[in-house]
């Protein structure tokens, strides 16, 4: 299992810790598009941990990768991703 930290580029001052597993046997493309001035994404691949800091208010649109073509697969409020530490 990988473990990635990344850090959202944002003005923004509050973030959050935030985790997501590829729990699939594809290749997941991750992304953050709905902050202003930012953008996140990232290659995830099949049991891949993905550590991320980024906005509570950011949405993780996760694009599935199959054959060759990427779908939304789901969107989810990083705030419910929000890791324990």
């Amino acid at each position: 299992m990988t473990q990635v930290l990344d850090h959202l580029p944002c003005r923004k001052t509050k973030k959050i810790l935030c985790c997501y597993t590829n729990t699939t046997r594809h290749i997941q493309i991750a992304r953050i598009s709905n902050i202003t001035h930012c953008f996140f994404e990232k290659v995830i691949f099949p049991r891949q941990r993905l550590l991320f800091e980024t906005h509570p208010d950011a949405w993780l649109e996760i694009y599935s990768s199959e054959q060759c073509s990427a779908i939304l697969a789901e969107r989810i409020l990083c705030n419910c991703l929000q890791a324990i530490v």
